[in-house]
């Protein structure tokens, strides 16, 4: 089947982008390492001993940089309705974690500890359309925001991809009722003419 003009696009676009160029070069899964590390760079978000889910891993890229940062001691959990090789020094759950099924395998493996920070990059597969894609994006932000409400100590923090449109306005207002601070962050090795931002959620309220 021949590609269309789109994808060959994408693709060059794909090959041609210095992050994942950097990406390959560094032995990280995803180009998306760079936004987790630049994020941190910038928030101080991972810390030795600290305890991590991650949410929508795969391929693994947030999965790899945090379980380097929270050593020695950390925890990272990672889940994902797809499969992902192995990371070392991360605990890969998969399946739904809105189901209670994965819910429960993953509050097994935390084993009572509370949860410093979720991270989520999680976004739909994308069909080009917005009115599509849009709430398909905020139905998986709302379901991390629901996880981290459920599993997250006080203090705790939230780090999450959103696409900027219809329901963002909401999600900010619930977040700032739920949370100390929010912040946005737009990372550099993001494609500067996509919708993703980065909100940052810290001093999860009691």
């Amino acid at each position: 089947m021949a590609k269309s003009s789109s994808s060959k696009q994408w693709l060059q676009e794909h090959f041609d982008d210095q992050w994942v160029k950097k990406a390959r070069d560094a032995g990280y899964r995803s180009r998306a390492s760079f936004k987790l590390l630049e994020i941190h760079q910038k928030d101080k978000l991972l810390k030795p001993g600290m305890t991590v889910v991650d949410l929508g891993c795969a391929p693994g890229g947030w999965a790899q940089i945090a379980s380097r940062m929270v050593k020695p001691g950390g925890t990272v959990v990672a889940s994902d309705i797809l499969e992902m090789e192995p990371v070392e020094g991360v605990h890969f759950i998969q399946g739904d974690f809105t189901e209670e099924v994965c819910f429960n395998q993953i509050l097994a493996v935390l084993e009572g500890k509370p949860v410093d920070l979720v991270i989520s990059d999680m976004a739909p597969n994308l069909s080009g359309m917005n009115d599509i894609d849009q709430p398909k994006a905020m139905y998986l932000v709302d379901l991390a925001v629901d996880f981290a409400g459920a599993t997250l100590r006080e203090g705790g923090v939230l780090l999450m991809k959103v696409f900027q449109g219809e329901g963002f306005n909401e999600l900010l207002q619930r977040l700032r009722q739920e949370y100390g601070s929010v912040a946005t962050r737009k990372p550099e090795a993001s494609r500067a003419r996509s919708r993703e931002v980065y909100l940052l959620a810290k001093g999860k309220k009691s």
